[in-house]
């Protein structure tokens, strides 16, 4: 399969994003690998997930840091990990332009709404206060914004009339551990191209021909 994609990992949480990836690693799904896994919380599980793979694990704090050294921290360990491709799977920190200009093109994100809709932490619960018929998820490059880099792939799913925030975002994560792995392998195989505000998918394989998709979910063109 040649060279590994060599990801690093920036999760602040749970992390099930972050195992999504070492479950399509690890069943040869994506031709990638974790190397790092930091976190600016010490307590987040995504840590412990790291450990038991045997992935470096890193915790850098906040406290007493301005940003400019918070950033340099995580730069300094990614470089050092030889790090090919940065991964926002539910980091809680805001990343500076300066530190998203370093890795641009290099950097994506996933974010449980369809954007440009509901940015910020609760998307799932601002789309049901909003009253939308259909939420769903986002991957994308990051850029100098929040929430805003162009758009990689996306899933819709229906809003059902008695979800709450915690069954909405049960199953929109169901659909994040799906259209996360697959756009690392669209970008791995060179298959992504950002042209201005859109993203480019050369033609190639399909997951929904190849793993199982879930009824009534919507994926987009390069799913």
């Amino acid at each position: 399969m040649g060279k590994k994609l060599r990801i690093g990992v920036l999760a602040s949480g749970s992390g099930t994003d972050l195992q999504s990836i070492i479950d399509a690693s690890e069943k040869e799904m994506i031709n990638s690998k974790v190397i790092i896994v930091i976190s600016d919380n010490k307590e987040s599980f995504a840590l412990k997930r790291a450990l038991k793979h045997q992935i470096k694990a890193s915790f850098v704090d906040a406290k007493g840091k301005n940003r400019d050294s918070f950033e340099k921290e995580i730069n300094d360990l990614l470089i050092d990990c030889k790090v090919n491709l940065v991964v926002g799977a539910g980091f809680m920190k805001i990343l500076s332009s300066h530190f998203v200009e370093k890795w641009y093109s290099k950097i994506i994100n996933i974010h449980p709404a369809l954007l440009p809709s509901f940015k910020g932490t609760n998307g799932q619960g601002d789309a049901l206060k909003y009253g939308v018929k259909i939420s769903g998820c986002t991957t994308h490059f990051m850029d100098n914004e929040i929430d805003h880099g162009p758009i990689i792939i996306q899933a819709a799913v229906m809003i059902l009339k008695d979800d709450d925030r915690e069954t909405l975002a049960e199953r929109i994560l169901e659909v994040e551990h799906q259209i996360l792995p697959r756009t690392i392998q669209l970008f791995e195989e060179d298959r992504l191209k950002i042209i201005g505000r859109k993203v480019k998918i050369k033609l190639g394989d399909s997951w929904k021909n190849k793993y199982k998709t879930i009824p009534n979910v919507l994926y987009s063109e390069g799913y």
